[in-house]
């Protein structure tokens, strides 16, 4: 999706919002000080149901973050977040007027969930605004603007992280502990999977390619590349793909069910399918001395887990969203490891583009290039 047409979408969206008239609707008396001690501010950029019952909900119990700001092009919900979450009225904004963002000492990063086709844009606004940003997944519409997001990160001395909750998670990180370890062997197979059936409204931007790039495959199949990265500790050395739908009717411009498969530098495959036709949620993996497994393996949680040798996986749950921001935070304030680097979303925005050329190529088998630790943590 180019830019001006973006840039329509956003204006559309944002048509008639201010903060005068979202401070004119409020209550006196109602903001707060948004300057906690030792916290980090964050603004959500897109105020859909994933930062209203997920991300916000998650930054009332984060201790190295907080809800700092808001940007959205709708009036009514600025008006209502500020109530419900005693916003500063200089933390509201819109998408006409973000990049005054740059000027607010309260907000430090800017967390951008907006659909796709707008990741890359407001990324790079909110990197010259000299804001730390994370980015919901999928990166960007292609490799192209991923690395146009990283480069401007860069340039402006400012960290980088996608929204890759998974990693910040207790489940996905005993996995990958596994795989270090190799306490089950070499891996030699892994099976993921990632789906949901949609039946929403048939409109939504996931369904518009303009607006998402793709279907269940930049969606819910991000999950599943990312099991098959982390269950092998490796990046793939090429893929091939298949695509099916069985309601065309529904999904008229966007993916319904893809399947891959990708091979490894150690001789290691993976078999990954995703939809949105469909429910699945699983990943499996297969060494030489036994296996582990995780189903449910990416939903919201509580994950669960068990091995060949009896152990069952299980540990307290708490939010992922909470445990992914406070991991950014401390990344930004004591540097400690950025656990979902923006690389990591240019690799895999390789590997679905790849998969995506496979389809388009009848399934033939596509080489990929990506140096060896890229994207890794």
């Amino acid at each position: 999706m180019n830019k001006l047409t973006r840039r329509d979408f956003t204006s559309k969206i944002t048509k008639g919002t201010g903060a005068a008239m979202v401070a004119a609707s409020l209550p006196m008396g109602i903001y707060a000080a948004c300057t906690p001690d030792k916290k980090l501010g964050i603004a959500l950029v897109g105020l859909g149901s994933y930062s209203t019952y997920q991300l916000a909900p998650a930054l009332q119990d984060t201790k190295n973050c907080y809800l700092a700001g808001i940007v959205t092009g709708t009036p009514s919900k600025a008006i209502s977040w500020a109530k419900k979450y005693s916003l500063a009225e200089h933390c509201i904004y819109n998408y006409e007027n973000f990049d005054t963002i740059k000027d607010n000492k309260d907000i430090d990063i800017v967390y951008v969930v907006l659909p796709n086709a707008m990741h890359a844009d407001f990324c790079i606004r909110a990197a010259k605004a000299g804001k730390h940003v994370i980015c919901e997944k999928p990166m960007a519409m292609n490799v192209a603007e991923c690395e146009q997001i990283i480069s401007a990160c860069k340039k402006a001395n400012v960290k980088l992280g996608m929204g890759y909750r998974l990693h910040s998670e207790p489940y996905t990180q005993q996995v990958q502990e596994f795989v270090k370890k190799k306490t089950y062997g070499d891996v030699t197979f892994v099976s993921a999977e990632a789906a949901y059936r949609s039946t929403g409204n048939p409109d939504q931007w996931r369904l518009n390619r303009e607006l998402s790039g793709g279907g269940a495959l930049v969606n819910m199949g991000v999950y599943a590349i990312q099991s098959a990265i982390y269950g092998t500790g490796e990046n793939p050395i090429s893929v091939a793909a298949q695509e099916f739908s069985t309601r065309p009717e529904y999904f008229k411009d966007t993916d319904e069910t893809i399947t891959a498969q990708l091979n490894f530098p150690s001789g290691a495959i993976a078999n990954i399918t995703t939809s949105h036709n469909f429910s699945a949620n699983s990943m499996y993996v297969a060494g030489t001395n036994g296996w582990f497994k995780l189903q449910p393996a990416n939903n919201y949680g509580p994950l669960s887990g068990s091995t060949s040798d009896g152990k069952i996986l299980d540990f307290p749950h708490e939010s992922q969203q909470k445990l992914q921001m406070d991991d950014f935070a401390s990344h930004i304030l004591h540097g400690s490891t950025n656990l979902a680097p923006g690389e990591m979303g240019k690799r895999d925005m390789i590997i679905v583009s790849a998969i995506y050329e496979s389809i388009a190529k009848g399934g033939k088998t596509i080489r990929l290039d990506i140096p060896k630790d890229y994207g890794f943590a």
